[in-house]
């Protein structure tokens, strides 16, 4: 029998977006306000992604912002979607994680990924080695499940805080890569399908069928992050969805800017060749009415069969974002 939308927990991803005329601070305030709004409603988990030099995300210090929603939510899972490991030291990034679940134990995750989360030059700012050999990244996630695993006395380099934690470390993607070593090392693994749906099938086809049984995980669990913007009604949800579609055009202009404030029409704005790229960027992006969500959304499930459902929401009116987290919480386990 096919999953239905309410056999599965629904979590959220914020990039701590700065909309125009607003400044990072307002970006942070709203996503405490968010997170709050999103433990009232059951979601279970509040992850934030690590990106650097871009005008709307401020979501850089991952870290510091998992323990501020952390520090103002009582009961949701707080964590990256993810920390862009090439860019840190192992044992950084344990004991970062590790003081964070001290603090607020059995509520913290770890999502790794592989990709710097910005561009060749940032990359050269951020002091990490460009040319590592391609055993790095696996070689790294190694070093921090040990770090955050249980005290070993031999052990020269110990993450405190860190050891013992045991945070849940997940491996995040936008290709098969991370899904062939997550499935290697026993891992929970998530897709980055709201901006890179191309090998979203394939990623999840080898997870599953190369998972290994381990400490961490006895059987595959995927997660797959989807844009969803909900409204009273589809036009009012296609037209809050131009900030979004502002967004992604920026990006394929590399002219990137603050989210922008909705408009009527994109017609105009962006050419056919432009749309397309959206669209195909945008291709797990479900928007409109709760009753039009919710058969997109439960059409998703039973193309892909995930085990939990994450969503992101680029959305100009904060008010609007929190009206679209309430319609979609219901349809969702554990939610209220």
């Amino acid at each position: 029998m096919n999953k239905q939308l309410s056999d599965i927990p629904v979590s959220v991803l914020d990039l701590a977006t700065i909309v125009a005329g607003d400044t990072p601070g307002d970006a942070f305030t709203k996503s405490r306000d968010m997170a709050q709004h999103a433990e009232a409603l059951g979601y279970t988990r509040y992850w934030f992604a690590e990106h650097h030099n871009m005008e709307s995300v401020a979501s850089a210090a991952t870290s510091v912002l998992v323990g501020y929603v952390a520090g103002a939510t009582q009961k949701i899972r707080v964590g990256s979607g993810g920390v862009m490991l090439p860019n840190h030291a192992p044992l950084i990034i344990a004991e970062q994680f590790g003081t964070l679940a001290s603090m607020y134990p059995n509520r913290i995750d770890l999502g790794i990924g592989r990709a710097p989360g910005t561009d060749g030059v940032t990359s050269m700012a951020l002091r990490r080695n460009l040319n590592a050999p391609v055993e790095q990244f696996p070689n790294d996630v190694i070093e921090i499940l040990n770090y955050l695993g249980p005290h070993d006395p031999d052990a020269k380099v110990r993450a405190i805080p860190g050891e013992g934690t045991s945070v849940p470390v997940w491996l995040l993607g936008s290709s098969t890569y991370s899904a062939q070593l997550s499935a290697m090392l026993g891992l929970p693994f998530g897709f980055a399908s709201h901006f890179a749906p191309t090998y979203l099938p394939d990623a999840l086809q080898l997870y599953r069928q190369r998972f290994q049984e381990s400490q961490f995980l006895q059987q595959p669990y995927a997660l797959a992050c989807v844009n969803v913007i909900a409204a009273e009604t589809d036009e009012e949800a296609e037209r809050l969805a131009t900030s979004f579609y502002m967004m992604a055009l920026g990006m394929i202009r590399n002219k990137r800017m603050p989210l922008q404030p909705p408009i009527d029409t994109m017609e105009g704005v962006w050419n056919d060749a432009e749309k397309a790229a959206v669209r195909h960027m945008m291709q797990y992006s479900f928007v409109g009415s709760i009753a039009t969500v919710r058969q997109q959304l439960q059409e998703f499930l039973d193309q892909t069969g995930v085990d939990e459902i994450m969503v992101a929401s680029h959305m100009y009116s904060h008010e609007a974002k929190k009206r679209s987290f309430a319609l979609i919480a219901p349809l969702f386990k554990g939610a209220e």
